[in-house]
């Protein structure tokens, strides 16, 4: 019988040499983040609802973020250190003490849940962008194929599998908790149990993951003390930023990040709680989260290089133009019919914007800094979750009015500088091979 590495994902060469199985890599690691994300991101949708009090459960998202923020600096040395496998399994402790957290939500456990979720939260997204790319680099180069297709399809299906998170977990939310009289909702223990089964069980799925074995995973130098490794690693990031083309994908990262926080922090107080009421943000957070998948799927389907990176990316972008516009220029609150179909429509092209964000930055980081994955995706990580931990702070100041104009105005800077930096490199592909 085949195995899934006798069985090509493309038109392939098989490997002399018997290798790791990078498929099986990638399906283990697409479920163990569809296990503890889809308890984590129910978690996330609930925070401003469940703990309402003092508006304990916004502002330990927004402190969450914060700390994302600060040690995404530090990640990639983290990961080098430790080896992408093993960063992925001490970051999923961290969404498992902040659900933990959640059976008794008090200023004591929140906060220091939500730092130390921030750490491992930079940790564990630092080692995915890692060892998802490196996976994909092995498969092209054991089977000799083309590495910007294998990174579009591996990323396709991760982040399709993800993106089906908001889907299952806000299904289980949907089940089990009950609105009370009073405004109150019952079952949010037995809920929270059930996340941190579900959790465990990812967790455990990390440690089958096969140990990379490229560059990322090498491990340093015993006589390397820790101050080397950072002063290194500071000196790694500012060369880094210095690079044109990290330059111009920053303001994209950046609206990757505001168009997320949008969803959780606007879209379901402004636009469907008005229209659908509480019981409803789970019903729009499905849709938004299948159309999400469906996309990232697609998109990954589609990638097969920079060109094609650009073509989707553009898609994607006009797409959420045309919400953002309507929400400024035309929409209302409607009753009736529309009503309902108005915020599902707007989840669902939402959706489609963030999936093809999602697959598409991770394939174009994956291409264009394959010498340095760990300090690229720390990059990532870095600015979006600032521009997320922003949205969370300043969402009870302005108006839904005001947060679209920003959105806007991030998207068409951020979009101009891609495109700016796609033309760039092709100029540069094209002069290289005359």
């Amino acid at each position: 019988m085949a195995t899934d590495e006798e069985t090509p994902l493309l038109v392939e060469n098989p490997p002399s040499t018997p290798t790791l199985n990078h498929k099986r890599d990638v399906h283990i690691l697409c479920w163990a983040f569809l296990l503890i994300f889809l308890a984590y991101g129910a978690t996330q949708n609930l925070e401003s609802t469940i703990n309402s009090e003092g508006d304990i459960g916004t502002v330990s998202l927004g402190i969450l973020y914060s700390s994302f923020t600060l040690f995404s600096v530090l990640a990639s040395l983290v990961v080098r250190k430790l080896g992408s496998k093993n960063a992925l399994i001490l970051g999923t402790t961290g969404y498992w003490l902040f659900i933990a957290a959640n059976l008794k939500p008090t200023w004591y456990t929140m906060v220091p849940a939500s730092l130390y979720l921030g750490f491992a939260a930079s940790i564990i997204w630092v080692a995915q962008g890692t060892y998802l790319t490196s996976t994909a680099h092995s498969h092209a180069n054991d089977y000799n194929v083309h590495e910007g297709t294998v990174i579009g399809k591996f990323n396709g299906e991760f982040w399709g599998m993800f993106a089906s998170h908001q889907l299952v977990g806000n299904l289980v939310t949907l089940a089990m908790l009950r609105d009370e009289k009073g405004g109150n909702t019952s079952g949010t223990t037995l809920l929270f149990i059930v996340f941190l089964c579900s959790m465990t069980l990812g967790t455990v799925l990390m440690c089958f993951l096969s140990k990379r074995n490229g560059k990322e995973e090498r491990l340093q130098d015993s006589r390397v003390t820790f101050s080397s490794s950072v002063v290194s690693l500071l000196k790694a990031m500012l060369n880094l930023l210095l690079d044109i083309r990290i330059i111009l994908i920053i303001p994209l990262i950046a609206y990757s990040g505001l168009q997320q926080a949008f969803v959780w922090a606007e879209y379901t107080k402004h636009i469907v709680k008005p229209t659908l009421g509480e019981r409803g943000v789970g019903g729009a957070m499905a849709v938004y989260g299948v159309f999400d998948a469906i996309c990232s799927l697609a998109a990954g389907r589609l990638t097969f290089g920079l060109s094609s990176i650009t073509i989707i990316v553009s898609g994607g972008a006009l797409i959420q133009i045309i919400v953002l516009l309507w929400l400024l220029l035309g929409y209302s609150v409607a009753g009736g019919v529309l009503g309902t179909i108005y915020p599902l429509l707007i989840g669902a092209l939402w959706g489609i914007g963030d999936g093809v964000l999602n697959t598409q930055l991770s394939a174009l980081i994956g291409i264009l800094f394959k010498h340095d994955l760990e300090g690229a995706f720390a990059q990532l990580k870095l600015w979006q979750s600032a521009s997320i931990a922003v949205v969370f702070f300043i969402s009870s100041s302005i108006s839904l009015q005001t947060m679209v104009i920003i959105l806007l105005a991030a998207l068409c800077v951020s979009v101009a500088g891609f495109l700016f930096l796609t033309l760039k490199v092709e100029k540069a592909f094209s002069f290289r091979a005359s």
